[in-house]
């Protein structure tokens, strides 16, 4: 079995035809050291076909094949027909198979699982992203984040960057406490990716009183008092103020709502009037 070539031919990468081959090659005694498998990627119009069938019949190879496009693919069936070429179609019988049983036409777009896959890369790294610049805990998030959000305890920064890691987003959250100086490299923030995160007082009492109730300790701790939350909101307009974002009112928003409303203005598709 020297001799043996398979070519694996497809209008994507051809990593899915490969894998298949390898798979089955490995249950047989083969050297595969030499040119055993030869990938030929990227068909996109017949003459590629044609040279594929050209170099199997010049190698005597069989050819597996992972072609999405029905024209691409019913030509190349014809080819290999035609010059008696052993061949597999890898994708086509399932896909031909999965159409009938969704009644739900296929995208025939080549290397769509790569998009896929990038696509989930992407949002874990945004995932990773939020838990690391979470509270503000390294300014040097600052630059590379898509969003920064903005506020005081208890505006749902945290939960809103994880939300909106899951749509792709790389946000870093960055919490105001009078007593604490803003890392200065806010303000050279582009304005236009952050977003304040603004609340009315009684809201922010309740809210603040339900925490510490949760935590075992009285809710009349300083950090549920009026006169304490509304000095932090009169140094959240402050710093706000300074930086010259817009502002969203999350007092009676759910987390998707607010979401929403933040993915439209980081996109251009809406202005946050705030």
């Amino acid at each position: 079995m020297s001799n043996l070539r398979v070519i694996v031919a497809s209008d994507s990468v051809g990593e899915t035809g490969e894998l298949v081959a390898k798979a089955c090659l490995s249950q047989f005694n083969i050297d595969e050291s030499g040119e055993v498998l030869i990938r030929y990627p990227y068909i996109e119009t017949e003459e590629h076909v044609d040279d594929v069938v050209d170099l199997a019949k010049i190698k005597n190879a069989i050819v597996v094949f992972t072609i999405i496009t029905p024209e691409l693919r019913k030509y190349i069936q014809k080819e290999l027909k035609s010059e008696s070429i052993p061949s597999v179609d890898i994708m086509g019988p399932l896909m031909s198979v999965l159409e009938g049983k969704t009644e739900e036409q296929p995208y025939y777009e080549p290397g769509r699982v790569h998009k896929l896959d990038e696509d989930y890369f992407k949002k874990i790294e945004a995932i990773e992203f939020a838990v690391k610049y979470d509270d503000g805990k390294d300014a040097g998030g600052l630059d590379k984040a898509d969003i920064v959000l903005i506020g005081v305890s208890r505006t749902s920064k945290t939960p809103l960057s994880q939300y909106l890691a899951l749509k792709k987003y790389k946000v870093m959250n960055v919490p105001l406490v009078p007593e604490v100086v803003p890392p200065k490299e806010l303000y050279g923030v582009d304005s236009k990716k952050c977003v304040g995160l603004k609340i009315n007082p009684q809201t922010l009492n309740k809210i603040r009183k339900e925490r510490l109730t949760q935590l075992g300790l009285k809710d009349t701790a300083s950090y549920a008092n009026d006169k304490r939350i509304q000095e932090e909101l009169d140094y959240f307009n402050e710093i706000i103020s300074k930086i010259g974002c817009p502002v969203i009112d999350v007092s009676d928003k759910a987390i998707e709502e607010t979401a929403n409303e933040i993915m439209k203005h980081v996109d251009g598709r809406i202005d946050i009037k705030g």
